[in-house]
């Protein structure tokens, strides 16, 4: 009898020690010992996820549909069942190629008799085997699914960063590529380049992407540009959580980077225009705002100068209305806007800043308190599985129990250690600094008008998420915690004590 043989190993089970090579030996002993005559072998190492067709099983199908006659093919020869098929649609399959050609399925340890009771018995262990690859596939979803809630990324990290078998930080930046991606975004968060300059300039200071590619093209480019993990946010299934691993790039440069990109900061601010350069944006079209100095000579022979800010758009659509500020007008609404974050008095200052302090206290009291609580119960733990394990060496219980309590006390250490980073210890520098913070905001707008232009486009990232200036009013989206301070002031502070 004519047969072929299939063998296949998923990746999983290669890392854990199953070779090929054995069972590539079973089945051709078993062939050798029934005198069967092996046409072919189609050998195949890979993970048979359910949905994706396995390349070589098809091969194989197709192949010993188009032969079976010419070939005198009998049988598909396994080591067993869930070698060959791991779903129902794969016994199917097999089960219509005996239907049509002939071709039986024989296994070198499963059997299975003729009649109902041996199909009854096939479609079990097919079954069977379908339940395994489904619950395998489910068990390791979920854990990918822990480790991006965890911080970590799954797969391979991208260009930058490396992959370790550091269990504390799988994910590190790499020595050299982590000072390219900062580059990269350093240079085109300026504004003045294209993916053709930017790549030049990358070469010239000997950047490299890759040994077969030194040269960064335009979707290696694109690609590092719009990925936010390296400002350390992970996306997986439509939800972003936070990365542990080190971030690269601030997010204030990411989202400049963004602006360009996306055509709302393409001129970069001067001297003479401080307010331009996509620091503000049109509300009407989304154009960056840029300046303009208009010189008018004067009677006396003289040349008076005005500076205005202006909508970019050189074609505005018909209800585009005129956006157009003078330099005195804009800078008195920013004024306003950050004066917006001051309280109405000294005396209600005093009060929240006295409310804050107590609270933050309060709050850094109770982590401690809470973090002391998680230490304590976790030393408890390690003492009490180091009793159980001196209990079982002494042979006092028996090897289940043992396990079965050792899984517990692991699984509640494991809480533990992760409630502990969850919650974070309470940091008296950080309430400090948010102090601080609440001091500088009621000062903001003295500080701006005071500072140098560099700094003024700071503190304006710094407190705006945006900034859109319409023909007779400016519009900001303030960061957090400055939009819940600008929002309180809005209602009736003295019906609101909440912080």
């Amino acid at each position: 009898m004519h047969v072929i043989i299939w063998a296949r190993v998923s990746s999983r089970e290669q890392r854990e020690g199953y070779s090929i090579d054995a069972q590539l030996r079973a089945n051709r002993e078993s062939a050798q010992r029934n005198g069967w005559t092996v046409v072919r072998e189609f050998v195949v190492a890979e993970s048979a996820k359910r949905g994706a067709e396995r390349t070589v099983f098809n091969q194989m199908f197709s192949w010993v549909k188009a032969n079976a006659k010419r070939e005198k093919i009998r049988a598909i020869l396994s080591h067993k069942l869930d070698r060959v098929c791991r779903n129902m649609r794969d016994a199917v399959r097999l089960q219509e190629l005996e239907d049509d050609c002939g071709v039986r399925l024989v296994f070198v340890e499963n059997q299975f008799g003729p009649g109902a009771a041996g199909a009854l018995s096939f479609n079990v262990m097919a079954a069977v085997a379908q339940y395994y690859s489904d619950n395998l596939r489910t068990e390791v979803l979920k854990g990918m699914d822990e480790k991006v809630r965890q911080g970590w990324p799954t797969g391979l990290a991208p260009y930058g960063y490396i992959n370790t078998d550091d269990r504390e930080a799988p994910v590190q930046p790499h020595p050299e590529k982590s000072k390219t991606v900062r580059r990269i975004f350093d240079l085109y968060s300026l504004g003045n380049h294209t993916f053709r300059s930017l790549a030049e300039k990358l070469e010239r200071e000997g950047h490299v992407f890759r040994t077969s590619q030194t040269r960064f093209g335009r979707t290696a480019l694109s690609y590092i540009l719009n990925n936010r993990f390296y400002i350390g946010e992970l996306r997986r299934n439509g939800t972003v959580f936070e990365g542990r691993y080190e971030r690269l790039i601030e997010s204030a440069t990411f989202d400049a980077c963004q602006d360009i990109l996306h055509g709302r900061n393409r001129r970069i601010s001067t001297p003479s225009h401080p307010l331009a350069g996509g620091l503000l944006t049109c509300a009407f079209c989304g154009q960056a705002i840029t300046g303009e100095r208009i010189r008018r000579k004067l009677r006396g022979g003289g040349v008076r100068e005005h500076l205005y800010y202006r909508c970019a758009n050189n074609e505005p659509s018909p209800d585009h209305p005129i956006v157009r500020w003078k330099s005195d007008d804009l800078e008195r609404a920013i004024i306003d806007d950050l004066h917006s974050l001051r309280l109405p008095n000294v005396e209600m200052a005093t009060w929240f800043r006295s409310t804050l302090q107590t609270t933050l206290g309060d709050l850094l009291a109770h982590h401690q308190r809470h973090d002391a609580a998680l230490k304590k119960r976790q030393s408890e733990v390690a003492t009490m599985h180091d009793r159980l394990l001196n209990t079982y060496l002494a042979g006092t219980i028996d090897e289940p129990t043992f396990k079965a309590k050792s899984a517990e006390l692991k699984s509640e250490s494991l809480r533990i250690e992760e409630a502990l980073h969850k919650a974070g210890a309470g940091d008296a520098e950080r309430n400090q600094r948010a102090l601080a913070l609440f001091d500088w905001s009621q000062k903001a707008a003295e500080v701006w008008q005071g500072s140098n232009n560099t700094v003024r486009r700071r503190i304006l990232d710094a407190v705006c998420l945006n900034r859109i200036l319409s023909d007779v009013t400016l519009v900001t989206t303030k960061r957090k915690p400055f939009d819940q301070l600008a929002e309180r002031l809005k209602n009736d502070f003295s019906r609101d004590d909440r912080i």
